[in-house]
């Protein structure tokens, strides 16, 4: 067996003799692991869907997404967008000690009624990506004027195409109206801004990258698990995905605190 490969389990039997206390209190998970943690800037990038009270795993309850934007909030976190990642990335503009996007996916209209109150009282703004198609035209969706709400207050409104089809599962010609119409959408209705865009399904390759980039996006967000570095590809940005569970508060804590050490580890992409 490889020294790495001991090494790596060694960390995994610590961690799992250290889960009754780790578990224990949310801000115990920082502090124990903060030494393990600190060694570059990596950015947290959530990745929610819906907030509300279905009993479902892509919904977190309104009280649920409150108790974790509060910790969030207690442990120092600032929101930046996504033009605040790739400035970072490409010219190296400085970012706040602990910097955070928090970003949804589709474009619930509990987007809008359930979490952009909670993140205005505590300070943070964040990312929709928009199926432009279903905006205005499906009472499960928000409307035009209330994206243009969001982003008069400091989110970003960015793309999920215009049919939510997964990228990989269509020919070029549709992928680029995909890619292209969505764009003009926000165009129109927002105005111009730097494109980004989030993989519907999470599906993507290489050759997807590539029109996307060809298409005028500085970058993209994948549903892959992992936080953000300069090492980053900027057409494959790895989020951490908040789902409902029987714990939904604890393993929020554990992706928050440890997914940077588990991608040191090699445990997780890295």
């Amino acid at each position: 067996m490889k020294k790495s490969e001991r090494y790596k389990i060694i960390i995994l039997v610590f961690l799992l003799l250290a889960l009754p206390f780790i578990m224990s209190s949310p801000k115990a998970i920082s502090e124990s692991f903060k030494p393990l943690l600190n060694d570059g800037p990596n950015i947290t990038i959530l990745n929610y869907h819906k907030v509300d009270n279905m009993k479902i795993a892509l919904s977190v309850s309104p009280e649920e997404f409150e108790q974790q934007m509060s910790y969030l909030k207690s442990e120092g976190y600032t929101t930046i967008s996504p033009k605040d990642l790739m400035d970072f990335m490409e010219f190296d503009k400085e970012l706040p000690d602990k910097p955070l996007l928090i970003t949804f996916d589709d474009g619930y209209v509990d987007n809008y009624l359930n979490a952009y109150p909670v993140m205005k009282k505590y300070g943070f703004t964040g990312t929709i990506f928009i199926v432009t198609d279903f905006i205005s035209s499906d009472e499960r969706f928000l409307t035009w004027d209330q994206v243009k709400e969001l982003k008069e207050n400091g989110f970003y409104i960015g793309s999920h195409t215009m049919q939510h089809i997964p990228m990989t599962d269509v020919n070029d010609e549709i992928l680029r109206n995909e890619l292209l119409g969505s764009a003009a959408a926000l165009d129109y209705h927002l105005g111009k801004d730097d494109y980004f865009i989030a993989y519907p399904t999470g599906a993507y390759n290489s050759h997807v990258e590539k029109i996307v980039k060809e298409c005028g996006y500085r970058a993209a967000f994948t549903i892959q698990y992992g936080n953000v570095n300069k090492a980053s590809n900027p057409y494959a940005l790895e989020r951490i995905p908040i789902f409902k569970s029987d714990k939904t508060f604890r393993s929020f804590c554990l992706r928050v605190n440890l997914t940077s050490f588990f991608q040191r580890m090699g445990l997780i992409r890295s």
